[in-house]
C-alpha cells in the first residue's frame, strides 16, 4: 500500500495536465483513506450540526415546493462561511474535495437558487425574483481575483488565471498591481473567444526590459526605457477604457497606481471609479517602479472620444508599493467578502506557506520573520524619513513603508515554488521556454485548490448566473411593453 501511495504522489508530482493530476489525486484519497473521511460528517474544523440542519430544512422546503419557506431560509440563513465551512483545514485532510455534508448542502443551495430563478410561482413573482436576489446576492458577496506585483515573476499570473478561466471559476472582478496589472489588463481586454488564443505561450509578447543604464540609480534617472515597456503592453492589451473592457467582456478590472507625490492615497481604477480611462496607461503607471521607470501621465476619452490627460500635471508610479492587494476597497465597491490571490513579489514569497494550513511551523516561523523585519524596518524608515522630509528621497522612504505594513495574502493563495535564483531574474526578457514553464507552474499550484476555490465561490456564481438570467427576462419583457406603446400610438 505505501508503495503504491508513493507511486501515486510522484504521479501528482510529474501530471502535466490538470486530468493527470486529478485521476492520480482521486486515487490516492481512494487508497488513503480520505475518502471515509470525506463521507463523516464530524469535525472539529466547522459546525457539522448546524450545516446538517440548514441543508434538511433548504432541501424540505423545496422538495415540498413551499416556497414562502424556501425564500425565508435562504434570505436569513446565507452567510459565506457559514459554520466555518470555508476553513483551509478541511481541505489538508485529502487531495480533492472535503466533507461531503458541505457539498451536499452547498449543491442543495445552488438547486435551490436555480429552482427559484428559473420555476413560475403565484407568489413570487419577476418582481420578487429580482428584490430577492438582488438584496440577497448582495448580502452573500462575491469573490475576487488579485494579482500582485513580482516584474517578470508574474507569468505566473497567467497559470493562475489561465488555470481558473477553464474550469469556469474565475471570479468577474480582477486586480492586478505592477506586473499583476499587465495580466489583469489582458484578461479584462479579451472576450472567452479571444482568450482561447491570447493566453497560449506563443501569443504573449514579453519583451518588456529594455537598459538604459544603471547609473540611472545614482543619477536619479530611470534604469529602464519606459517606452520600451508601453511598446510591450500595446502588443498584449487591447486599445479600451475601463468601460469598454467591461461592455466587452463583463470583467470588472482593477488597477491600482500610487501618485508620484508624498502624502497622496493610491487610487484603484475601474469602471466604476474612472470609467474613460485608458488601460494601457493605467497598466504602464502601475508598472513604473520609481528610480526603475520614469512616473506615467495617465490619459482617458473625453466625451467626444478624443484622448485628452486624466488630471494634468499629477503622475503615477507602481501600484503594489503602496496596495499590492486592495481588498478594502474591493469590498466597499463590488461587496467582496473573500480573496484567491497569486502572490509573487519576490520580497514577500520566501516568508509564504505553500500550504494553507499556517500553523504549521515553517509557516509561522516565516510569519514571524516577516512580521518582525516588517515592524523593524517601519521604524527605521520612519526615523529616516524625519531627517529626510524636505528631500525627494523622503518620497521613496514614504512608499517604503507602506511596502513593509501592508497584508500581502488572501483567503486562498496560489504561491510559486521557493526558487532563489528567480529574484536575479525579475528584469530579464523571459525567452518562450520561460513562459511556457511560469504558466506551467501556475497552473500546477492552481490545481490542488480548484475544490476550495469551486466550493467556496459556488453560491456566489449561481447568484450571479441567476440574476443575469432574471436581467434578461426584464429586458425582454420591457422590450415587449415598449413596441406595444409604440404599436398603439
Amino acid at each position: 500500500m505505501k508503495g503504491t501511495l508513493k507511486q501515486l504522489e510522484r504521479a501528482i508530482d510529474k501530471a502535466t495536465t490538470y486530468d493527470e493530476w486529478y485521476e492520480a489525486s482521486q486515487e490516492h484519497d481512494r487508497l488513503s483513506g480520505a475518502d471515509r473521511w470525506k463521507e463523516v460528517d464530524r469535525s472539529p474544523y466547522y459546525d457539522y450540526e448546524l450545516i446538517r440542519n440548514r441543508l434538511w430544512q433548504i432541501r424540505q422546503a423545496r422538495e415540498r415546493n413551499d416556497v414562502n419557506k424556501l425564500v425565508f431560509h435562504l434570505h436569513e440563513g446565507l452567510h459565506g462561511n457559514l459554520g466555518n465551512i470555508s476553513n483551509p483545514r478541511l481541505y489538508q485532510h485529502s487531495r480533492v474535495g472535503t466533507k461531503r455534508l458541505i457539498e451536499n448542502y452547498l449543491s442543495e443551495v445552488s438547486t435551490a437558487l436555480n429552482y427559484l430563478c428559473d420555476s413560475n410561482f403565484k407568489e413570487f413573482g419577476l418582481k420578487e425574483k429580482l428584490d430577492f436576489f438582488e438584496t440577497t446576492g448582495q448580502a452573500f458577496g462575491q469573490s475576487c481575483l488579485m494579482l500582485s506585483g513580482g516584474a517578470a515573476l508574474g507569468l505566473f499570473h497567467i497559470g493562475v488565471a489561465r488555470c481558473l478561466w477553464k474550469q469556469n471559476l474565475l471570479p468577474s472582478v480582477i486586480s492586478g498591481s505592477s506586473a499583476g496589472s499587465i495580466i489583469a489588463s489582458v484578461v479584462g481586454t479579451h472576450n472567452d473567444e479571444e482568450l482561447k488564443v491570447k493566453l497560449e505561450p506563443e501569443n504573449i509578447y514579453l519583451e518588456a526590459f529594455k537598459v538604459l543604464g544603471w547609473k540611472g540609480l545614482v543619477r536619479g534617472t530611470p534604469v529602464l526605457d519606459g517606452d520600451h515597456l508601453e511598446a510591450c503592453l500595446e502588443e498584449n492589451i487591447s486599445d479600451m477604457t475601463f468601460e469598454e473592457a467591461y461592455r466587452h467582456t463583463g470583467r470588472e478590472i482593477n488597477i491600482t497606481v500610487s501618485p508620484y507625490d508624498r502624502n497622496q492615497r493610491a487610487r484603484l481604477l475601474n469602471w466604476r471609479t474612472s470609467p474613460n480611462v485608458l488601460i494601457r496607461k493605467a497598466s504602464l503607471a502601475s508598472c513604473a517602479i520609481p528610480s526603475i521607470y520614469p512616473p506615467v501621465s495617465l490619459w482617458a476619452k473625453n466625451i467626444d472620444g478624443e484622448r485628452v490627460p486624466y488630471i494634468p500635471g499629477r503622475k503615477f508610479v507602481d501600484g503594489s508599493i503602496v496596495d499590492d492587494l486592495p481588498i478594502r476597497r474591493l469590498a466597499r465597491l463590488y461587496g467582496v467578502n473573500h480573496s484567491i490571490v497569486s502572490q509573487t513579489n519576490p520580497h514577500i514569497v520566501p516568508f509564504l506557506s505553500r500550504n494553507e494550513n499556517t500553523d504549521s511551523s515553517l509557516s509561522t516561523l516565516g510569519d514571524w520573520a516577516l512580521r518582525n523585519v516588517s515592524m523593524n524596518l517601519r521604524y527605521g524608515l520612519q526615523l529616516v524619513q524625519h531627517q529626510v522630509a524636505s528631500n525627494d528621497l523622503g518620497l521613496i522612504i514614504d512608499k517604503a513603508k507602506s511596502m513593509v505594513t501592508q497584508k500581502y495574502i488572501g483567503d486562498i493563495n496560489m504561491i510559486p515554488p521557493r526558487q532563489p535564483l528567480n529574484a536575479l531574474r525579475i528584469l530579464n526578457n523571459p525567452t518562450l521556454q520561460d513562459v511556457q514553464t511560469y504558466i506551467r507552474k501556475g497552473e500546477q499550484a492552481t490545481w490542488p485548490k480548484l475544490d476550495m476555490v469551486a466550493n467556496t465561490t459556488c453560491i456566489s456564481r449561481t447568484f450571479r448566473d441567476c440574476r443575469a438570467r432574471l436581467d434578461r427576462i426584464e429586458e425582454r419583457m420591457l422590450d415587449r411593453v415598449n413596441m406595444t406603446s409604440i404599436a398603439n400610438q
